[in-house]
């Protein structure tokens, strides 16, 4: 009977609805909608709709060239043929430093020359080999080369010195090390530790006297090698392609896998998303040892057939001299170099080039309209993307302050979003049925992306390190049995969908474009300091991008020599990583299980006002650390005293 009457209301409701013609239902329930509140989400999507269908286009357009290159097996190697078939004789690099200039097919030839040359020696896929150099056309050529035939190099952060250099070789298991002249002094001081089994290779300028025992010179056996294309190695488009190696809280270097899908997927999002052209000249002064500069801006040369200017290191007094010379028309950036810029004095050059977009992340709200006015740049094409994440974002319609957005009108299209965390723990709140709590708009929240292995667009490569990987998947955050990707980053979302960043939080911070890890700068100045208990945390400076490196050191004796141990850090640490403030106080107080406790530390800062302990900073000039008193917290505060 029950069933009986509410088929009966049905049709009822049927026939009353059918007997209406579309021109009275539609405004009824127009009207219907509004009335109940609608009118806040018809506003959203007037606003949106566009900015929605066109990135829409791009995620079908990349997600469909992905699975092509999956079922035809193909990888990077195999794509840049494509393009050098296409562009044979265009200029593929310029390196700024030498003004050398490579065309397309010498690239090809040179890579190619790489390739036989190691397999002739004995390397095969899936053998990794440490490329430590400093940025160049040959850093390109080089593991290009080695790609060819499979071999996996590991790009090590040219800055690390020691420990941290002897880790990042033996944790990618590398049978060979490929390190720039420039690096001899820093191979010498590992190469006592480094395996016998471990072959050395020098690429550059060569002097036999001052090179590690064993060392080969590169060049030259390059030179007498083939430069006919190898045979491709049985390699896929979702096999491993090189390390890329990230600070992280477990103490040293973690390897992040990129894959062959993850290069081309990123590279390729910014590319059809900021509406590059083949026909751009990049300038690309970022180290290509990072994903910024050997993904996103190399990969525009490999895969797009674009012109990539490499410069060695930044340089602010010289970056639009070199943008007029090479006909620049995209530059990359991270936050710190559009402050660098800013804080430079007006040069004529600033107006005479022909940049059109501004391509990077880190730029902040506070001098993103100035950096786009004095500079004359049309578009900022800012984006948000660890190198082993699978949930980046783009800002591709030119929104001022958002480094990307998702959508509000079909916001599980794209399954990336905020979750609700304790911002001192990150830990993630849950709800009374056990799963995760979404951010409405202007509430800050964890960005998490799901994790669908089967989705290479949504899949996780993760580190060599398997525990490493396992600390950055979260469990049943949207449904039972769910997986996602945990950046550690807090953002904030508007009504509108755009997403801004807010703080990197957690044991890593980043100072001078670079990701510092607390529990390995902390495991340095303990041994410097004699196993002394020491605590490192990142502080806010006004006016300058990311946090600064304290650490607050315990000296009950009052027995620390502050000049031996400013000398000490400049070989352990590179400048990024050593701490800007030193806080020396009787003792660091613990937790009932001897975890250091930061929270309190971070929120006093250095303000000599509140802080009642000895308070020091790093003279950058002098390369010492420097009283901080009531005066010099006045000259930080107000940018006259550099940092």
């Amino acid at each position: 009977l029950a069933r009986g009457a509410s088929y009966s209301g049905a049709l009822r409701y049927n026939t009353l609805v059918l007997k209406l013609s579309w021109i009275q239902v539609i405004p009824a329930l127009i009207i219907f909608y509004l009335g109940s509140g609608g009118w806040k989400f018809l506003r959203i999507v007037f606003k949106t709709i566009r900015r929605d269908i066109t990135t829409g286009l791009v995620l079908l357009r990349v997600k469909w060239q992905v699975w092509r290159h999956v079922r035809e097996k193909n990888t990077i190697p195999k794509i840049f043929q494509k393009t050098v078939h296409k562009y044979p004789e265009k200029t593929a690099l310029i390196f700024q430093g030498t003004g050398e200039s490579w065309t397309f097919r010498q690239l090809d030839e040179y890579s190619s020359q790489v390739a036989n040359y190691l397999y002739e020696q004995g390397f095969r896929s899936g053998d990794v080999v440490a490329l430590f150099m400093e940025s160049c056309n040959q850093y390109v050529g080089l593991w290009l080369g080695m790609a060819k035939i499979g071999v996996e190099a590991a790009l090590v952060n040219s800055h690390l010195r020691m420990e941290a250099l002897l880790h990042c070789i033996n944790i990618s298991n590398s049978k060979a090390v490929v390190f720039g002249a420039e690096m001899m002094e820093a191979m010498q001081e590992v190469q006592p530790s480094v395996g016998k089994s471990i072959r050395l290779f020098c690429s550059g300028e060569w002097n036999p006297e001052s090179a590690p025992p064993g060392t080969e010179h590169l060049d030259p056996l390059l030179e007498t090698a083939s430069r006919h294309l190898p045979s491709p190695p049985k390699k896929g488009f979702l096999d491993k392609l090189f390390y890329i190696y990230t600070s992280g809280t477990t103490g040293m270097p973690k390897a992040a896998i990129v894959v062959n899908c993850r290069y081309y997927r990123m590279a390729s999002l910014v590319y059809y998303g900021f509406r590059m052209r083949p026909e751009d000249v990049m300038y690309d002064c970022l180290p290509l040892y990072h994903a910024a500069g050997n993904i996103v801006g190399i990969g525009q040369c490999l895969l797009q057939g674009m012109t990539v200017v490499i410069r060695k290191k930044f340089s602010a007094s010289h970056f639009w001299d070199d943008c007029v010379k090479y006909n620049c028309t995209i530059v990359q950036y991270i936050g710190e170099i559009c402050r660098y810029l800013l804080n430079q004095p007006y040069q004529e050059m600033e107006q005479q080039h022909r940049v059109r977009m501004a391509l990077g992340n880190g730029l902040r709200m506070s001098i993103w309209k100035e950096f786009i006015s004095r500079f004359g740049i049309p578009q900022v094409a800012e984006f948000y993307g660890a190198t082993e994440c699978n949930c980046s974002l783009g800002n591709f319609d030119n929104n001022v302050g958002s480094c990307g957005f998702n959508s509000r009108i079909l916001p599980g299209i794209y399954p990336v979003t905020l979750v609700r965390v304790d911002e001192d723990t990150m830990e993630l709140i849950r709800g009374p049925d056990g799963l995760c709590i979404r951010c409405k708009p202007g509430e800050p929240g964890q960005l998490v992306g799901r994790i669908i292995q089967s989705n290479p667009l949504l899949h996780f490569d993760g580190y060599l390190n398997q525990s490493a990987t396992s600390k950055k998947i979260g469990h049943d955050v949207f449904t039972k049995g769910d997986s996602v990707y945990l950046t550690g980053d807090v953002l904030v979302m508007d009504e509108y969908g755009y997403m801004y960043f807010r703080d990197r939080t957690g044991d890593t911070f980043r100072w001078k474009g670079e990701n510092v890890s607390t529990t390995e700068v902390e495991g340095t100045l303990s041994r410097i300091l004699h196993l002394t208990d020491v605590v490192v945390y990142g502080v806010e400076v006004p006016g300058t991008e990311g946090k600064a490196g304290m650490a607050a050191i315990a000296d009950s004796k009052n027995s620390c020599n502050l000049e031996s141990f400013a000398n000490e850090l400049k070989k352990a640490l590179p400048l990024y990583a050593r701490p800007v403030f030193l806080r020396v106080l009787p003792e660091v107080h613990k937790t009932g299980t001897y975890k250091f406790q930061k929270m309190e530390l971070r929120r006093e800062g250095f303000d000599p006002t509140v802080v009642k302990d000895r308070l020091y900073f790093l003279d950058s000039r002098q390369g010492c650390y420097l009283p901080l008193d009531v005066e010099a917290f006045r000259r930080i505060q107000s940018g006259q005293q550099k940092l």
